[in-house]
């Protein structure tokens, strides 16, 4: 199969109106289509088409339990596919469209292998425009997870999808950078308080303001997940990941690997931190900045795609530097102990 790329960048260029009009045709045909949000890059399927869902499963390598997010074009055709709670609405009402995503109880409307079996479904109403223009342009909800092979590094520019998943889908719609960099936040809606199930550019304490109280789901809720990003390891590059806190461990740790006659580590690091070991003579060719210490968003926008040039490089041993787990930190965080997990 021959995979396209179509640049939508400009949704009103006659290269994104033919591009759309695919997308919808493919994704009506049963079809997979790679597309931007403002979060990560998708993969879409029909949601109402089971043999579309399971070809999801099937170009991904993803496990059968681990739930997909059903993305709508409005909060209508969402209150189609779940039951609203007024919790449901109220979170609604401040966060969508946006990157929020709400697990509730499914109306039966979609197969249950979306959902992994589960009597709920995870619904998401995006903001990002081209995003918006492919659901449209489908007529239908989308189902989709990122857009990558399980296990790697979540996609957030359509050259990522493209190397994951060449040869697998037939189009790609290429939006450019995404704005966030991380998955999106997601909650149970279903009672009086949102349970955070995987942490996002929506923050805990944001919930908590909001609604009163945002407890986390706890360890049991993870055997048998409603929200992906809960069981397996995410977010991986093929090389070792060790966490440090700040410079000073990253030096010692790389001391300690070279001592040991191991491969050049490759380091991870804020911007602080990477020219303070530059001052010490660390190569510059061994550094990668994710940005300053002071902005955990530009940590969430670059990590991702700072572990796939990881794996370009070839590089055995990375040294990742942590942030404070603090508002988007604490989603930075996540995503960083699953990529460094051995599970």
């Amino acid at each position: 199969m021959e995979t396209k790329l179509c640049d939508i960048q400009n949704l009103n260029s006659e290269e994104a109106l033919r591009g759309l009009e695919q997308a919808g045709e493919i994704l009506r045909s049963g079809g997979l289509v790679g597309f931007p949000t403002e979060t990560v890059y998708g993969l879409g399927a029909n949601a109402f088409d089971a043999e579309a869902v399971a070809a999801i499963f099937a170009a991904k390598g993803r496990p059968g339990d681990n739930p997909l997010i059903v993305h709508v074009a409005s909060l209508q055709q969402a209150r189609e596919l779940v039951e609203f709670t007024p919790l449901a609405e109220k979170l609604a009402e401040c966060y969508w469209p946006g990157p929020l995503t709400m697990v509730l109880d499914s109306r039966g409307l979609v197969p249950a292998s979306v959902s992994a079996g589960l009597s709920t479904l995870a619904v998401r109403f995006p903001s990002h425009p081209g995003a918006l223009a492919m659901l449209r342009a489908a007529e239908r909800p989308i189902a989709a997870p990122s857009a990558n092979l399980s296990g790697r590094p979540s996609p957030t520019l359509a050259g990522h999808v493209l190397e994951d998943l060449q040869g697998r889908i037939p189009l790609i719609l290429d939006g450019g950078p995404v704005e966030i960099g991380l998955e999106s936040t997601v909650v149970d809606a279903r009672g009086e308080y949102p349970i955070l199930l995987r942490p996002g550019k929506v923050t805990q304490d944001a919930l908590k303001l909001l609604c009163g109280d945002c407890p986390a789901a706890g360890q049991a809720d993870c055997a048998r997940p409603a929200s992906p990003g809960m069981k397996y390891r995410h977010y991986a590059p093929q090389g070792q990941l060790f966490l440090v806190k700040n410079w000073r461990e990253a030096e010692a740790l790389r001391h300690s690997l070279l001592q040991e006659e191991a491969p050049q580590p490759l380091l991870l690091l804020s911007e602080e931190s990477s020219r303070e070991l530059q001052r010490r003579g660390v190569p510059e060719t061994q550094i990668i900045s994710l940005g300053s210490e002071e902005e955990p968003a530009d940590f969430a926008h670059n990590l991702f795609a700072a572990l796939r040039e990881a794996d370009h490089r070839g590089a055995g041993y990375i040294i990742g530097q942590s942030i404070p787990a603090i508002g988007l930190g604490a989603a930075v965080m996540n995503r960083y102990t699953k990529a460094a997990s051995k599970k």
